[in-house]
């Protein structure tokens, strides 16, 4: 597993929303914007499905993921397996933590499950001579 610094931790909190890349078996891409997301821990980032149609069905399909996120000159990839998980403590945090999300900004939400990525790689996304260097 690879480990995010507590840099690249923070810019993924910061950063409003983030690319989720899949694919389905045969290859075909998918990239769609997500918000709702957090660190568990320096190997791990939880991302709650609220309208993930075509991405659920690739990621159930081909659990391998990517997540990109930048500001500015400064970016990371992350990428790993996921799992995914309807049910139990960790879910029901998630439901209560969105509904309170779309209460807040006035658009009701409901989370439909809490995608987890175990990262495997990181990369550099900044542009430059070390852009796409592997990281960790």
């Amino acid at each position: 597993m690879a480990k995010m610094t507590e840099r690249m931790k923070e810019l993924f909190e910061k950063v409003g929303a983030a690319a989720l890349a899949t694919s389905t078996p045969d290859g075909t891409p998918n990239v769609v914007p997500v918000g709702a997301k957090k660190i568990i821990d320096d190997e791990t980032v939880l991302i709650s499905d609220q309208f993930f149609n075509k991405t659920l069905a690739n990621m159930k399909s081909n659990p391998q993921v990517s997540i990109t996120y930048w500001e500015g000159h400064e970016g990371y990839q992350l990428k790993g397996k996921v799992t995914i998980e309807t049910s139990g403590k960790r879910y029901e945090e998630t439901a209560r933590w969105i509904e309170d999300m779309g209460t807040r900004a006035g658009f009701p939400l409901k989370s439909k499950g809490v995608v987890i990525l175990k990262i495997e790689e990181i990369y550099g996304v900044a542009p430059g001579p070390g852009a796409g260097k592997k990281l960790a």
